[in-house]
């Protein structure tokens, strides 16, 4: 319809005079009636078509998926316009990002704390080098218990001699077992040659049997000595040990006590301005949490200690009746005593051939 009135208008006659000139009509004038006219009826169907948009937004709501942004105002041109769908797209962009940057910060927190360790540990290292380089010159103070450093001193010098202790009688038994080894091969060499030597049976066979005797009280008195080993060693390697392990944490706490306390004792002597006191006021916390722990250390080994001390005798009293009465059966001939005396102690022995080691252990 609109086009219908565009040609309409555009193909207007125009009065010519008699002279073949155009009529007294105002310039232009035709063409701002059609341009009005045209205005008018864009105006009606613009009017039309948006009531039209009302209506429908009405009663189905807005398409947010299609919905634009104008920028520039009534009329602009297309490059303003922003779909909703880059709208979302950004959103969806900016919460990655949070959880990036949280990510970021949770790592980043773990990294300082980290470094805050480490940087506790550098100071504490410093300290107890320069205190221990003061204690070796002479030049610095220590804590010192003398009777718990005594009850120590006695301790590591027992230690060493029930080393000594079980060395030798690792050996008497590695020494003992090649002689028992010894008297089987000679007692199996003495039955062979009884059969082969008709003339000499009768020593043969003597002596073969003695030396089957021997071997057997041989076995049972080794069964007693390893028993004696392996309470030895159980004691020395990991009693003994245990004691000495936590030893050596207290050493180590009286060490760092002692730091912290030199440390609290130079800045008392220096000034008294804020900050000074608030370095004290750190340096006695730390000073108090470095005596607590020497104190429950230094208790937990005087507990350690003292029944370090009950173990050793009970366990001692037992092995060293178990080896005298082993040793005094075996050399006195006594094969019924020997085995009573294992016994005695819940001795049970290997059976023959069971401590050989296998095909496999062979390779």
């Amino acid at each position: 319809m609109t086009d219908s009135i565009m040609s309409k208008a555009a193909t207007m006659e125009i009065p010519i005079n008699s002279n073949g000139d155009t009529g007294t009509l105002p310039e232009d004038d035709s063409l701002e009636q059609a341009a009005k006219l045209q205005w008018s009826l864009d105006e009606k169907v613009g009017s039309s078509r948006g009531t039209r948009d009302l209506q429908q937004v009405m009663v189905s709501g807005p398409n947010l998926n299609e919905t634009s942004i104008v920028s520039g105002g009534y009329g602009g041109t297309a490059e303003g316009i922003i779909p909703t769908s880059s709208i979302k797209g950004s959103g969806m962009h900016h919460s990655s990002s949070s959880a990036s940057m949280a990510a970021d910060e949770a790592s980043r927190g773990v990294a300082v704390e980290k470094l805050e360790t480490v940087k506790k540990w550098g100071l504490n290292t410093y300290k107890c080098t320069k205190q221990m380089i003061s204690e070796r010159f002479g030049r610095g103070s220590r804590t010192v218990d003398m009777e718990l450093e005594a009850q120590i001193e006695v301790l590591r010098d027992t230690k060493r001699k029930y080393e000594s202790v079980l060395r030798l009688a690792r050996a008497l038994t590695n020494h003992f077992y090649n002689m028992v080894q010894t008297q089987h091969a000679l007692g199996d060499t003495f039955a062979d040659l009884s059969q082969k030597s008709p003339e000499l049976r009768d020593e043969f066979g003597y002596n073969a049997e003695t030396q089957k005797l021997l071997c057997k009280n041989g076995e049972t008195l080794l069964g007693a000595i390893n028993f004696f080993v392996s309470s030895i060693n159980t004691l020395v390697n990991k009693t003994m040990e245990d004691t000495l392990m936590t030893i050596k944490m207290y050493e180590s706490a009286r060490l760092e006590f002692d730091a912290y306390r030199s440390d609290l004792e130079e800045l008392s002597l220096g000034p008294k301005d804020a900050v000074a006191m608030a370095r004290i006021d750190a340096a006695q916390q730390q000073y108090q949490i470095q005596k607590d722990k020497y104190e429950r250390l230094r208790s937990d080994v005087i507990i350690k200690l003292k029944f370090l001390e009950e173990n050793k005798v009970k366990v001692m009293h037992k092995q060293l009746l178990l080896f005298h009465n082993a040793i005094s059966a075996y050399f006195a001939g006594n094969q019924q005593q020997l085995e009573q005396t294992l016994k005695q102690f819940n001795i049970k022995l290997k059976p023959p051939g069971d401590d050989k080691p296998s095909w496999l252990e062979e390779q």
